[in-house]
């Protein structure tokens, strides 16, 4: 779990450099930065709901500050 969680954070990452090489490069015409920066709000809503689902499905659990405090 921690491996594919890891994987997402770098493509999330990579996806975000990637929009900002294609912002400095700055053609008008160049739709590369808004696929670039969709993907990566798609794939960070995915991710959240992978790891709802996760916890849900006992697959990880939290170990957080308890809810009663």
């Amino acid at each position: 779990m921690r491996i594919i969680v890891a994987l997402a954070f770098v493509l999330i990452i990579g996806s975000l450099a990637s929009a900002l090489y294609h912002m400095m490069r700055g053609k008008t015409t160049d739709r590369k930065m808004v696929w670039s920066l969709t993907f990566r709000v798609g794939f960070s809503i995915a991710l959240f709901v992978f790891i709802l689902i996760a916890h849900s499905l006992g697959w990880i659990h939290s170990t957080g500050i308890p809810a009663g405090m």
